[in-house]
């Protein structure tokens, strides 16, 4: 029965996650970098001019090279292959919280309320990130992965909670290694016996980054970024949290913070805390204390540690704050009496309603114009052209509006086929490396307004960046190879 239970319970999380997410998307947001990364690793061939912009980012992630492997090895598309990553993220979610609660709660009732309230998806604020995403991230992945790590450390397991991070590490290392700094002072401080091999490891870890930095593949790291790379980067308001947060997103940040660093204290302080629990604190601390003394690199601008997105660990301070209230709540000593006993899983039902409720608002009103689920991409005018574009032969250049990916839904480059500019992902792209940088920035100057783009101009840019053809919603008199609903395709040579 409790098996049974555990399927019923990991399929309502599934599909409450998916809810609040607006439905699961397959190519949706990030999936413009990994996609194309993907199809390179297929055929080496692909996007002759574009690996120059793909390359510094995907040097950092090995996403690319386990997928494209699966799909060699089995012949599923990739598709299949996004969808099962999908739902395997959130099925080791559910599992990992279930262990999480269960080390760190007295009754099963209080895990049950922490999973309903993961399913809440939110933004955790000027991070970039959201706590879900309604299609496959490895972020998402990584972090699940996460979670079952500390959980693992709360069992007395340690060696093997730093095992799956670092195997984690291989899709997304940012995830993994804010996990990794968070579990290794809390081993130091409930581990004593692993002390020296801590130490040891760690210094060839400092000695072998500083390498890779110094004079390694990770050199141009301690650049500092310009002023025309950061004024780029201006719209990614989650890079430099010392000019870009408002007070209000300090506060949420901090206050975040204090109540998950507050709680701990609080338990262990007062001898109330679960085994190994002043671990957690530990490395509560250090995460928070790693974020503040790292923000005037950031601030300078230097490349390495922009690019490590640092304030992403609020993501997990953002679970160990779910923890507190909910302990504050119902777990807490005081709320443990017979006559309160019903509020526990009164509390897991009510975020069980609230998720359901929020999640079908989201389906039907807010996003009433999506299927909830979406296996592949959406057909329309424009994965017409996409379609179009993937039949050509490979080498193209395609110049469209920058704006297309936010305009359209979908990126060009999942034709497998170079793309001019495509605004919103270049620009992300660009976060690492300065030559990205210089490239996203020439080619905006010379696109200007492409509402206002003429003929003239297109054949100018056709010879400076040799242009194959022009995608556009607008006549113009150019010959036209291809009409695709309201998209014209014109040759350019």
């Amino acid at each position: 029965m409790q098996r049974l239970g555990h399927v019923a319970a990991a399929g309502l999380f599934v599909v409450l996650a998916t809810l609040n997410s607006s439905g699961y998307r397959y190519g949706a947001s990030d999936q413009a970098f990994y996609i194309p990364a993907i199809l390179k690793q297929l055929d080496p061939a692909l996007f002759p001019r574009d690996t120059a912009l793909v390359g510094p980012q995907a040097r950092y992630f090995f996403v690319d090279e386990i997928v494209g492997s699966a799909i060699r090895a089995t012949g599923w598309p990739i598709e299949t292959w996004f969808a099962l990553g999908y739902v395997v993220s959130l099925l080791v979610l559910y599992a990992a919280l279930w262990r999480f609660g269960q080390s760190l709660f007295s009754r099963p009732e209080a895990t049950w309320a922490l999973i309903a309230a993961e399913t809440l998806r939110h933004r955790i604020t000027k991070t970039g990130v959201n706590t879900l995403e309604g299609y496959f991230h490895p972020r998402v992945l990584v972090f699940a992965v996460g979670v079952w790590a500390i959980a693992t450390y709360l069992r007395g397991r340690s060696l093997l909670a730093i095992a799956m991070l670092i195997a984690a590490g291989l899709l997304h290392p940012t995830t993994a290694a804010f996990f990794v700094v968070f579990l290794v002072p809390a081993i130091w401080v409930t581990d004593r016996r692993l002390r020296r091999p801590i130490g040891i490891a760690v210094t060839l870890t400092l000695v072998v980054a500083g390498w890779m930095l110094l004079a390694g593949p990770l050199a141009d790291g301690l650049t500092p970024m310009d002023g025309e790379w950061r004024a780029l980067l201006g719209s990614k308001d989650y890079l430099f949290p010392a000019s870009d947060w408002n007070a209000g997103a300090w506060l949420a940040n901090l206050g975040t913070a204090a109540l998950a660093v507050g709680t701990l204290g609080y338990r262990v302080t007062h001898a109330i805390a679960r085994p190994r629990e002043e671990g957690l604190l530990a490395g509560a601390i250090v995460l928070l204390a790693g974020f503040l003394v790292t923000l005037p690199l950031v601030s300078a601008g230097w490349a390495f540690f922009v690019q490590l997105q640092i304030s992403r660990v609020f993501w997990i301070l953002d679970l160990l704050a779910t923890v507190a209230v909910i302990w504050w709540a119902v777990d807490q000593p005081s709320r443990r009496q017979p006559a309160r006993r019903a509020i526990v899983p009164a509390l897991a039902v009510l975020l069980v309603v609230i998720s359901l409720g929020r999640g079908i608002w989201l389906a039907i009103v807010t996003h009433a114009e999506r299927p909830l689920v979406s296996l592949t991409l959406p057909h329309d005018d424009w994965t017409q052209v996409i379609d179009w574009a993937r039949r050509q032969p490979t080498g193209i250049h395609l110049l469209a509006d920058p704006g297309h990916a936010w305009k359209f839904g979908t990126p060009l480059r999942y034709s497998g086929r170079d793309v001019f500019l495509e605004d919103v992902k270049d620009t992300a792209m660009a976060i690492y490396a300065r030559s990205s940088a210089s490239r996203v920035i020439e080619r905006q100057a010379a696109i200007g307004d492409f509402d206002t783009l003429d003929a003239g101009r297109v054949r100018a840019l056709a010879v400076q960046y040799g242009l194959d053809y022009l995608v556009i919603d607008r006549d113009l008199p150019l010959p036209e190879t291809e009409r695709l609903g309201r998209f014209r395709i014109y040759a350019l040579r």
